[in-house]
C-alpha cells in the first residue's frame, strides 16, 4: 500500500475538508429512506455505514486494521488504525469539524475529492445517520499525539469535543447502541450477517485486516467468540471461497487486475460442472445487485472473446445452431469489482450502476484476461468451449420444455393445474397461495382456508433438486410445471431469456408450508433454492413467504395453548402446572382443517416469515452448499444451525 501512501500522504485532511450538505432531523422522522428499513437488515446497516469510514482511509492508502465488536449490550464498537477524523475548527459550521461530521447529514471527506479518490457507501449520509438513529454514541479520535472525544445522544451533542489525553496511536472509536424507539422489532446483532459482510469487504481490499470480536460469548478459554478476516489474493480468495461447494472445470481462477480508461477494474472467475450462472458485482464495495455498465462490460467481453475463440478453434463447425449469450455464462462464477470517483446509481433500490465509461473499460480488462489465459491453457480453453456447447445443447430443449409450460400457463381455469384448488378474489394483491407437503395436508388445508383469496397447490412428495438438475430437466419436471403455471409467470423476453415476467402473477404471497420436522425443512429447502434461481424476483419483490406451523399442542382441562418451540412450550407447561398433556405434532397432517387456520393460515394470527436476500453472494453460496454434492460443509453448517437431533446430512 505504499504506492498509495504517497498519494495521499499531505496533510490535506483537515477541517475544510469536511463538507456539511444538510440537517439531520429527517433522518429520525424518515429512517427508511436513509438505511432502507428500520428490522434487521437496517439495524446491521448502522454497521457497515460506520465500517465504511474505515474502508475510506484503507482505500485511500492510510488504515490497515478494522476491529468491529459487538458488546455485551448489543452496542457496537468500531476501531481503525487510520489518521482519525479532523477536530479543528470547522470555519463554515463554527463547531469542530468531528461535530460536523457526526452531527450533520451528508458532512464527510468523501464530498472533497483532495481527501479520498474513491469511497464507499451510497449517499455519504455515514456515520452521522447512524448517530441519529442511535440513542447513544461517543466517538473517540486519536490524532497526533492527543485524545478526543465527544458524545452524543440521538445525534445532538452533549458537550464540545475535548481534549482527554496523550497517545502515540492513531485512528478512530466509535461505539453506538442503536435507539429502541426506532428498531422497534429487533437490537440484537447478528455475527453470521456481520461476519458475512466483513468477509466480503476483506476480500473486495486485499491487504487490509478485519476483526470481529463477538463479546456476547466467552469460549472455554475465557477468550470471545470472533474471526480475523484478511486476503492477501483478493477475488481470486473470494471466488475460490464462493466455489468451494462445486467442482471446477479448470486448476486455476481466471483474474485480472489493473486500471483502464482511468477506472481500477478487478475480474476474477472460474468454471464449475453446475448449469447455474452466478455473477457478483461491486462498486466502490457496494454490492450492485441489479448489475449496471460494469456487468454489461464483462458479458460484452466474455462472449465476444470466448466466441471468437472457439470459431478460430474449429469446435463449432458442426452446431446446427448459434451460441447465444447464455452458453458462455453457464457454470460460470465470477466477480466484477469497479471503483468508480463519482459513481452514479439508477434502478429501484439504487444499486444499478449508471457510468458509462464503466462499460468498455471492464469489457476490454476482460477480453485482455481471457485472451491470455487462453492461449496459455489450451486444455482448460478446449474444457471451456465444450461447455458451451453443451450449455448449447440444452438450451434448445430447455427452450422447448419452456414453451409447453407457457403453453399451459393461460389466466383461464382450464389451464391451471388439476390439483390447484383455487381463490375467488381476482385480484392478485389480496391472494395468496400455499404450497403445501403432500396430498393429505393439502387436502386439510382446503378444508381449512378461506375460498375467497387463499389457493391451495399441493406438492407431491420432494421436488426436482434444481441445484443439480440441467435447466430443460427442471422445466420437464411436473411439480415445478405446475408451480409456474399456477402462479402464472412465465419465463424469457427478447432482451433477456432468464428474465421473469411477473406482469400475470396471480398471488402476491407465495406460502411454502411444510411440517415442522427434517422432510419438512428439506423439502422448504428445495422450494426456496428452485425460487432462488429460477424466480429470484419473486424473492427481492417480497413475494415468498415460509410458514410457521407450531410443534406443540398444552392442554390441561378446558385450557388449551399452542407451542411453536422447546422455550415456549416449557413456559405453557409451567404457568398450566402439573398434569398437562402434551401433542408433539409431527406433520401438517395430524391437525385438523380447524386447527390448522386458527395457528397456520388465519391471518389474524397466524405467524409468516418472509423470505428475504440480505447478501446475495452469501445466499448463492449456501445454497450451492446445501444442495450440491459436498457433504461434509453441508454437514457442519447443519450441525451448527439445527435446532433438530439426530441429523442425517
Amino acid at each position: 500500500m505504499s504506492d498509495k501512501r504517497e498519494e495521499f500522504n499531505k496533510d490535506n485532511y483537515s477541517a475544510d475538508s469536511i463538507q456539511a450538505l444538510e440537517g439531520m432531523e429527517h433522518v429520525r422522522m424518515r429512517p427508511s429512506m436513509y438505511i432502507g428499513d428500520v428490522g434487521t437488515r437496517g439495524l446491521h446497516h448502522l454497521v457497515y455505514e460506520v465500517v465504511d469510514n474505515s474502508i475510506d482511509e484503507a482505500l485511500a492508502g492510510h488504515c490497515d486494521n478494522i476491529t468491529v465488536t459487538i458488546n455485551e449490550d448489543n452496542s457496537i464498537t468500531t476501531e481503525d488504525d487510520g489518521r482519525g477524523i479532523p477536530v479543528d475548527l470547522h470555519k463554515k459550521e463554527g463547531v469542530s469539524a468531528l461535530e460536523v461530521v457526526m452531527t450533520k447529514i451528508g458532512a464527510g471527506g468523501k464530498f472533497d475529492k483532495d481527501s479520498y479518490k474513491v469511497s464507499g457507501g451510497l449517499h455519504g449520509v455515514g456515520v452521522s445517520c447512524v448517530n441519529a438513529l442511535s440513542e447513544h454514541l461517543k466517538a473517540t479520535v486519536y490524532r497526533k499525539g492527543t485524545i478526543y472525544e465527544q458524545e452524543y445522544e440521538r445525534g445532538k451533542a452533549l458537550y464540545p469535543v475535548k481534549s482527554v489525553g496523550e497517545t502515540d496511536k492513531r485512528g478512530t472509536t466509535v461505539t453506538f447502541k442503536p435507539d429502541p424507539t426506532i428498531f422497534t422489532q429487533t437490537l440484537e446483532y447478528s455475527y453470521d450477517t456481520l461476519a458475512s459482510r466483513l468477509r466480503e469487504l476483506a476480500y473486495l481490499n486485499k491487504g487490509i485486516t478485519i476483526h470481529l470480536v463477538d463479546k456476547r460469548y466467552t469460549k472455554e478459554d475465557g477468550t470471545f467468540e470472533g474471526e480475523t478476516f484478511h486476503s492477501t489474493e483478493g477475488l481470486k480468495e473470494f471466488i475460490k471461497f464462493l466455489d468451494g461447494n462445486r467442482e471446477p472445470l479448470m486448476k486455476d481462477v481466471i483474474a485480472f487486475e489493473g486500471e483502464k480508461n482511468g477506472v481500477p477494474v478487478e475480474v476474477a472467475m472460474v468454471y464449475n460442472t453446475s448449469y447455474a450462472e452466478n455473477l457478483h458485482s461491486y462498486v466502490n464495495n457496494i454490492n450492485t445487485h441489479e448489475g449496471g455498465t460494469h456487468l454489461s462490460g464483462f458479458r460484452r467481453g466474455l462472449t465476444h472473446t470466448l466466441k471468437k475463440y472457439a470459431d478460430e478453434s474449429g469446435m463449432l463447425d458442426k452446431l446446427k445452431f448459434d451460441i447465444a449469450g447464455d452458453d458462455f455464462r453457464e457454470g460460470l462464477t465470477a466477480i466484477v469489482s469497479v471503483k468508480v470517483q463519482e459513481p452514479q446509481f439508477e434502478g429501484q433500490t439504487k444499486t444499478k450502476l449508471g457510468n458509462r465509461e464503466v462499460s468498455a473499460a471492464v469489457s476490454q480488462s476482460v477480453s485482455e484476461m481471457l485472451t491470455d489465459y487462453l492461449e496459455e491453457h489450451p486444455d482448460d480453453a478446449k474444457t471451456i468451449v465444450q461447455k458451451v456447447i453443451l450449455a448449447a445443447q440444452a438450451r434448445h430443449a430447455a427452450q422447448k420444455a419452456r414453451e409447453m409450460v407457457q403453453r399451459k400457463t393461460v389466466m383461464s381455469i382450464g389451464g391451471l393445474p388439476g390439483k390447484l384448488s383455487d381463490c375467488s378474489e381476482q385480484d392478485p394483491e389480496k391472494c395468496e397461495v400455499f404450497l403445501v407437503e403432500g396430498d393429505s395436508a393439502g387436502g386439510t388445508a382446503k378444508q381449512g382456508r378461506d375460498r375467497k383469496f387463499q389457493a391451495i397447490l399441493p406438492l407431491r412428495g420432494k421436488i426436482l433438486n434444481v441445484e443439480k438438475a440441467m435447466t430443460h430437466k427442471v422445466f420437464e419436471n411436473e411439480e415445478i410445471k405446475n408451480i409456474f403455471t399456477a402462479l402464472g409467470v412465465t419465463i424469457g423476453t427478447e432482451e433477456d431469456s432468464k428474465a421473469l415476467n411477473l406482469s400475470k402473477l396471480r398471488y402476491h404471497k407465495v406460502v411454502i408450508m411444510c411440517d415442522a420436522d427434517i422432510d419438512g425443512s428439506h423439502i422448504a429447502t428445495l422450494i426456496l433454492t428452485f425460487f432462488f434461481r429460477y424466480m429470484k424476483e419473486l424473492v427481492e419483490n417480497g413475494h415468498i413467504y415460509i410458514a410457521t406451523p407450531p410443534l406443540y399442542l398444552i392442554k390441561k382441562g378446558a385450557k388449551k395453548q399452542y407451542a411453536w418451540s422447546d422455550k415456549e412450550r416449557d413456559a405453557i407447561m409451567k404457568e398450566f402446572g402439573e398434569n398437562s398433556k402434551i401433542q408433539r405434532y409431527k406433520g401438517l397432517g395430524e391437525m385438523n382443517a380447524e386447527q390448522l387456520w386458527d395457528t397456520t393460515m388465519n391471518p389474524e394470527f397466524r405467524t409468516m416469515r418472509l423470505v428475504q436476500i440480505d447478501n446475495g453472494v452469501e445466499a448463492d453460496r449456501i445454497f450451492s452448499m446445501l444442495m450440491g454434492d459436498e457433504v461434509p460443509p453441508r454437514r457442519e453448517f447443519i450441525e451448527k444451525n439445527a435446532i433438530y437431533a439426530n441429523i442425517d446430512a
